[in-house]
């Protein structure tokens, strides 16, 4: 396999943080330095900046306000990064859309996006949602066993009433505005949707614009749950 691939896959790095890694003489292969797209084998002896630590991963759960963009935003609008205070080499892991907020996390670890994002991992995502009607046993089962949409079928997923028009509902997959899709294809508009959860890691008492950086035992159960 490539040596990006192998250091992203053993968790040194991202494939991107893998390059630069590589591009800077800090990957070495049998004692050599290695080289852009070079095939390593698991017989190959990698070692990563002499084995000394670079630097420090810190996680974050940030409560991201609606009408703020979690990537690229364009002319006016503003990013999390602007709004949350982080620096340039944090970045959120996912996306939550602009009309809607929550729970977000933010990192400078580039190995968490594959992990926590991959649908074959079958990481928690959970909302709380409130739409234009009440709901009937039929909407909250066929949002339970899978609903078809343009492109796909949504996978069977945990659906609770909470109240006449509000519920709770728990992902293992994140299609762009899944939840958003799947109440309009079965007649109904989605006013407020909030992410109350990822994995382990639960909103709490955060409010609009907070951040809490993880640590701890929050932090351990993460972590280990990516690994």
């Amino acid at each position: 396999m490539r040596i990006n691939k192998y250091l992203r896959d053993h968790n040194f790095a991202s494939r991107r943080e893998a390059d630069e890694l590589i591009s800077r003489g800090l990957v070495k292969i049998n004692g050599r330095i290695a080289r852009l797209g070079e095939e390593v084998s698991e017989k190959d002896k990698i070692v990563v900046n002499d084995g000394k630590k670079f630097k420090d991963n810190k996680y974050f759960a940030y409560y991201k306000p609606r009408d703020i963009i979690t990537h690229s935003p364009q002319g006016g609008e503003k990013s999390i990064g602007e709004v949350g205070g982080f620096s340039k080499e944090f970045f959120p892991v996912g996306r939550l859309d602009k009309d809607s907020h929550g729970l977000i996390v933010i990192t400078n670890d580039g190995r968490v996006t594959r992990k926590l994002l991959d649908p074959a991992e079958n990481h928690e995502k959970e909302y709380m949602v409130k739409v234009d009607k009440d709901l009937t046993e039929g909407f909250l089962k066929k949002m339970t066993l899978g609903v078809k949409l343009e492109d796909f079928t949504t996978k069977k997923c945990a659906v609770k009433k909470i109240g006449p028009k509000v519920f709770k509902i728990i992902l293992t997959e994140g299609k762009k505005h899944q939840i958003r899709r799947m109440c309009a294809a079965l007649g109904y508009t989605t006013l407020d949707l909030k992410r109350v959860r990822i994995g382990s890691i639960k909103i709490n008492d955060l409010n609009p614009g907070q951040k809490r950086e993880l640590a701890g035992s929050e932090l351990a159960n993460f972590l280990k749950a990516l690994w």
